[in-house]
């Protein structure tokens, strides 16, 4: 178990406790269905927290919105009752904020551990003032990723909290709203973009990355390969939506799981080996580091070729861009990628990466 993770959970695991998971319903809906979740995840070994929510605003008015005030109560209630969850400990809830009042009522109900959902998360005015109600308290606090795929509005939220003094910070991986121009078929509620995530505990290695598998996925039946997906690349901690009766729920029906269900994804799921380095694998590495370094001199030469593209076109007196130069190059590159066995939309990108590059260097030659 890596030390941040540690620090965070304020629960010291050995590693193959990991990943750590949060577990519980979209919405607190009755103290019985409360009450019930939390005895069935307190008999699962592998989970560290229970989730509720208690203010739920949905996108549109009309639905089911949370119970505010008395889902805490009833939390306090489990909390402060004889039940443990598999460690031993005190059960332990954690609930979404979105205004400082929620925060403020979370800390007098006992609350050590909220989050900051999607939308609160892309208003840097709204996070200051969460921060504000916060500062000097010794409560733990994840940040979902904000709706849209803009990594410095995450960071930037990671990093109010850490100034407002909130010692434990971790991050969730929710998943984003994109509009999807090349595919109109959507098979995730929201698109993972692992790359943004990655990318995150690339530049904050300090902070924990917790994946939420049911926002992305978006439906239940998607939700063990997308954990299974987070724990392959050694993502500190899921976050799962799981209910009593899925049917019968107030919100988010879809994709919250059984007890049952989440139990079956626990029980499949690897537990992660860190960072290991084994020998076996260096050959290959190699390989790919010699692959690597001559794309890296091919790119140079292809660059060095637009160049001297726009000393001719400017001589001619010929536009940069030539729509039909290039949809034959897509189209020539596009089907040699299929003879290949290449993923299309992953060559495509790359191919717009490139002549996007290439573009550039004529125009500014």
């Amino acid at each position: 178990m890596s030390k941040k993770l540690c620090i965070f959970a304020n629960h010291f695991m050995e590693q193959n406790d990991r990943p750590f998971i949060i577990a519980g319903p979209c919405s607190v809906e009755s103290r019985e269905q409360l009450l019930a979740v939390s005895e069935s995840l307190c008999r699962m070994p592998r989970v560290r927290m229970i989730r509720g929510g208690v203010w739920k605003p949905r996108t549109r008015p009309g639905g089911f919105e949370g119970l505010g005030e008395p889902a805490l109560r009833w939390m306090k209630e489990i909390t402060e009752s004889p039940l443990r969850m598999s460690d031993g400990a005190p059960v332990r809830f954690c609930c979404e904020v979105a205004r400082p009042e929620h925060a403020e009522l979370c800390q007098q109900y006992g609350i050590h551990t909220v989050w900051l959902g999607a939308r609160t998360t892309a208003n840097p005015f709204m996070v200051e003032e969460i921060c504000e109600s916060l500062r000097g308290s010794t409560i733990q606090v994840m940040v979902k990723n904000p709706i849209s795929p803009d990594l410095k509005l995450w960071i930037g939220a990671i990093e109010r909290m850490q100034q407002a003094g909130i010692d434990h910070v971790a991050a969730v991986h929710r998943g984003f709203s994109v509009y999807h121009w090349r595919n109109a078929q959507q098979i995730y509620r929201n698109d993972p973009l692992w790359e943004v995530a990655l990318e995150l505990r690339r530049q904050r290695p300090d902070i924990p990355v917790i994946c939420d598998p049911s926002h992305i996925g978006g439906d239940r039946r998607l939700v063990a390969s997308l954990a299974l997906a987070a724990v392959q690349l050694d993502y500190d901690g899921l976050m799962l939506e799981v209910h009593p009766s899925p049917a019968d729920a107030l919100t988010d029906g879809a994709q919250q799981l059984t007890p049952t269900e989440l139990a079956t994804i626990l029980n499949t799921l690897p537990y992660s080996s860190g960072n290991g380095n084994p020998a076996s694998l260096e050959p290959l590495r190699k390989q790919i580091d010699d692959i690597d370094h001559e794309l890296l001199g091919l790119l140079s030469l292809r660059m060095n070729l637009s160049r001297q593209i726009a000393h001719i076109k400017r001589e001619q007196q010929l536009t940069v861009y030539q729509a039909k130069r290039w949809e034959e190059v897509m189209h020539d590159r596009l089907q040699m990628a299929a003879d290949l066995g290449l993923n299309p939309d992953f060559v495509k990108e790359l191919l717009e990466k490139i002549h996007g590059e290439s573009v550039r260097v004529q125009i500014e030659d």
